[in-house]
This record gives C-alpha cells, sequence and structure tokens, in this order.
C-alpha cells in the first residue's frame, strides 16, 4: 500500500493528472483494486480529487449462454426432437426436454415452427436457423452483435455485462503533498497532552453517533398511544379488553345481532374447540336479550325467529371490542345512572383472507358516550372534535346499517396525500333493543365509533403492505429505523 501511495503521489508531482487508473495501475506493474483502495484514502484526506467511473466493457455467457452456445438453444432441440413426417406428443416432447420445454415451446410457437393439434405436436415447416446459438458463438469469439440481439439474450439470462470501475481525471487535492504525513485519527488522552506535536485527522462534530443499543417502540406502539392521549384528554375512561376469548352472548346476542348474520358463521369468526361454551350467564338479562330477538319489546318487532342458547353459549375470539363495550354497559345498567365515557384499543380476531389491507387479526379503536338526551347531532359532534384532533377536519358522514346502532354512519375523511376520499370508520347509536334489556333508563342513549389502528400507521410511516407492519414477516429494521410520527397534518 505505502509503494502504491508513493507512486501515485510521485506521479502527480511531476504530472498534472492521470487521466485513467487503470491504465496507470498497467504502466506501473500494480494491482488496480488496490490502487483503486489507495486513491479513495487519499481522497479521504484531501490529497488527491478523482472521478469515480463505471463503464461495460464486454458482455460474456452465464452457465446458461454457455449451454445454449453448445447444445443449441431449447426452441432449436425442440424442434429437432419433432419428427420430420408425423407428430409427438407433448408429454413425450416434455420427458426429452425437461424443464426448458414450457420456454421452447413458447418461442417457437411464436417463430411459427410447430403447430399443436389434439395434443400432438408436428412441424410446419422443414429447416430453421438457431440465430440464438449463432449470437452466442458470436459474443464468445469477441464479435459485437447489435442492440436488439443483446437485449433478447440478455433478457433470457443468456448473457450477463462485465463492469468495470475504477477512477479518472486524478490530480491533486488542497492538501496534496508528495508524502502523506502520517496524522492521529483518536483523541486520547496521550493525543491530547501531545497535540503541538501531532497533527490530527480532520473531525466532523456534526455527525451522527453510533445508534444507542435500546430498546424501541413498534409503529403501532407509538400510534396506539397518541390515541390513547387523544381519548384522555377528550375525558374518556379505557375500558378492561384483556379478554380475548368471548361467548357468542356478550359479541353478538347483547348487541342485538341476529343469530341468522353471516357474521357469526365460521367463514366469519373463529370458534374455540376448548372450551367450546361458557359456563356462566346473568340469566336474568339473557331472557330480555332472547324475548326482544324472538317476538318484541321496546317498541321493536324483534326478528321473529327462534333464539337458541346453545348459539350464544359458543366461545370464540371476540370479533370486535364492541363485546367489551356490552359488557361495560350491562354493568354500568346495575348502579344508579351515571354518564360515562369510555374507550378501549386491542386485539380482534376474524376468518378473512389475508391480503395486502388484510390480517386474520388486527386491532380496533372504540370510543364511546353514555348520556341522557344524546342525539345524531351530539355524535356528528364528538367525531369531529375527535377527529380533528387526529388533523383530519374534511369529514362526510353516509348512512350504513350495523344490527346494534341505528342510525348508523360511515365516516368519511379526504386524505390529501392520495387525493381523496376513503372511509375511515363506522359509528351510530346504539339500538334500544340493545340498551333497555340492560335495565339502562328510557331517556338514556348511547352514541358509539370506531376505526382501525393499522391502517392510520400504514398512512403515517408510509407503508403499503400490512404485512410488512404486523405480523411474522415484520422486518426488526424498520422498528430500528422508523421515525418519530406525530398524528395530524
Amino acid at each position: 500500500m505505502a509503494e502504491t501511495e508513493r507512486a501515485i503521489l510521485g506521479f502527480l508531482q511531476n504530472n498534472a493528472q492521470i487521466p485513467d487508473s487503470g491504465q496507470f495501475s498497467s504502466d506501473h506493474n500494480l494491482d488496480h483494486d488496490q490502487v483503486k483502495d489507495v486513491i479513495k484514502r487519499l481522497q479521504a484526506f484531501r490529497y488527491i480529487d478523482a472521478q469515480e467511473i463505471t463503464r461495460v466493457v464486454t458482455w460474456v455467457l452465464t452457465e446458461e449462454g454457455k449451454k445454449y452456445a453448445a447444445q443449441g438453444s431449447p426452441e432449436v432441440q425442440l424442434f429437432l426432437a419433432v419428427p420430420e413426417e408425423g407428430s409427438i406428443s407433448m408429454v413425450e416432447l416434455k420427458k426429452k426436454l425437461g424443464k426448458s420445454m414450457d420456454f421452447a415451446w413458447k418461442y417457437a410457437k411464436e417463430y411459427k415452427w410447430l403447430e399443436l393439434e389434439n395434443k400432438q405436436v408436428s412441424r410446419k415447416v422443414q429447416h430453421v436457423e438457431d440465430k440464438v446459438k449463432r449470437m452466442l458463438l458470436e459474443i464468445q469469439q469477441g464479435k459485437v452483435i447489435d442492440n436488439d440481439g443483446i437485449n433478447f439474450l440478455k433478457g433470457r439470462n443468456f448473457i450477463k455485462e462485465v463492469k468495470w470501475n475504477g477512477f479518472c481525471c486524478i490530480k491533486k487535492g488542497p492538501n496534496y503533498a508528495p508524502e502523506r504525513t502520517i496524522v492521529s485519527t483518536d483523541l486520547t488522552r496521550e493525543n491530547l497532552q501531545n497535540w503541538k506535536e501531532l497533527e490530527f485527522k480532520e473531525h466532523n462534530f456534526n455527525a451522527k453517533g453510533a445508534p444507542v443499543k435500546a430498546g424501541l417502540l413498534h409503529p403501532l406502539l407509538k400510534v396506539r398511544k397518541q390515541f390513547k392521549d387523544i381519548f384522555v384528554q377528550m375525558g374518556f375512561e379505557e375500558m378492561p379488553t384483556n379478554n380475548f376469548v368471548e361467548s357468542s352472548f356478550w359479541n353478538f346476542d347483547a348487541l342485538f345481532q341476529p343469530q341468522q348474520h353471516p357474521a357469526r358463521d365460521s367463514h366469519d369468526t373463529f370458534f374455540l374447540k376448548a372450551p367450546c361454551t361458557t359456563r356462566t350467564l346473568p340469566e336474568d338479562y339473557v331472557e330480555r336479550v332472547k324475548r326482544v330477538h324472538e317476538s318484541d319489546g321496546y317498541g321493536s318487532r324483534g326478528y321473529d325467529c327462534d333464539w337458541k342458547r346453545e348459539e350464544a353459549n359458543k366461545n370464540l375470539l371476540r370479533t370486535h371490542t364492541t363485546a367489551v363495550s356490552s359488557r361495560m354497559l350491562n354493568a354500568l345498567a346495575q348502579k344508579p345512572f351515571v354518564p360515562k365515557k369510555y374507550f378501549s384499543i386491542d386485539r380482534v380476531f376474524r376468518n378473512e383472507a389475508v391480503d395486502r389491507t388484510h390480517l386474520a387479526e388486527f386491532n380496533q379503536m372504540e370510543g364511546l358516550i353514555c348520556d341522557r338526551g344524546l342525539t345524531l347531532g351530539d355524535l356528528i359532534g364528538v367525531l369531529k372534535d375527535f377527529f380533528a384532533r387526529l388533523g383530519m377536519t374534511k369529514l362526510l358522514f353516509k348512512p350504513a346499517y350495523n344490527p346494534y346502532t341505528e342510525p348508523s354512519m360511515e365516516i368519511i375523511s379526504y386524505h390529501e396525500k392520495l387525493g381523496k376520499w376513503v372511509e375511515i370508520g363506522n359509528s351510530g347509536m346504539f339500538r334500544p333493543e340493545m340498551l333497555r334489556p340492560m335495565g339502562l333508563p328510557e331517556d338514556v342513549q348511547v352514541i358509539a365509533w370506531g376505526l382501525g389502528l393499522e391502517r392510520p400507521t400504514m398512512t403515517l410511516y408510509g407503508i403499503e403492505n400490512i404485512r410488512d407492519l404486523f405480523g411474522h414477516k415484520v422486518d426488526l429494521g424498520l422498528i430500528k429505523r422508523n421515525p418519530i410520527c406525530r398524528i395530524g397534518i
């Protein structure tokens, strides 16, 4: 290395520049890779200035290309495997050619060399030229072929480019000297004591230090904390959500969701095998729920169908955190009424097909207010306040249907980055058929809304595939690299 360094600096002492590092290495019998390393180091110390260049020197055959240069292209091999007279079955051809059969057939069919009828292959022409083999042999011999041929062979992975990396226009830098001074790179106690006698390497004190080895929060947890802070700021209490397993009664029946509803089918719900049923339910409340489902009550005609206790007893993985809301409201109804604001953020499970925007488990956020005299206007007002704290001020409300809310509304917001309106949540007023069997006073209403946690997080962090955010395919580097995001625009 020292010899190479002296050669470069010595040459520049008497010459304006080194035009090409490759030619310099050849002229001075030096290893080019070593010359490149020395040039990079001298650049770092500003002894020289140089421009790094990359160029394609030539094309060479891949292993596959060498094989077909010797044996002929797959499509010609296929053509020769078909008898001059008569035909041969596709099954026999696949046995002869193996894996290359599909590619060979594609090109032979495109060139109209062969035809297929009743699973039998026969020739349409008697002679063909193997242009692929000819071009491969020309490249082996160092001949130049046209760009169309290069692109064709490159696309079939028969050739690869050999690149040359080096430097050009190598000339003296601001700190040039015929011989490099050895500088101190470490700020040790001894070096600082003798600083007058030493020359130190320049240090960039604005550079970032080494990453701190510490625990890091997942993006979902960061955004979850910000949503929780917003709920707390608005005076909400958090509901306990530690029971992932629920009975169908609390998950569906208490919410006035009919037992024939498609969401209760195994296609949408994960039912438990053990324990498959719940042991205890509040019997008097169950009887009131049964009555409002089967016949009438509280101004409703019900669903006019049989209500089965065995369906209500089935255990499942909760499909929404509204199951927690039904428990909390029922507990609230057992005491002298006090207005409440509740929220929850936790995991729910649905038997859905997994794709770039859906998983079988995800996080749901839910807020509800229970008070006297609430109206749809109150719901809209609270939603505007809540989403304004998220930076979403352009809202629209679209009529929707939910079994346990009436009226129901989809919440739609204008997404500035996407430039369009997108659905962000669902909302509504809980039905009397759900609230009255609990024992809540007739003048008490409940307004509620819910939305997912993953999609806002994906938007904030620019993540397009939910599997990159949540699940076993998550890149841990994402957690280390992700910045602090703030909800809002």
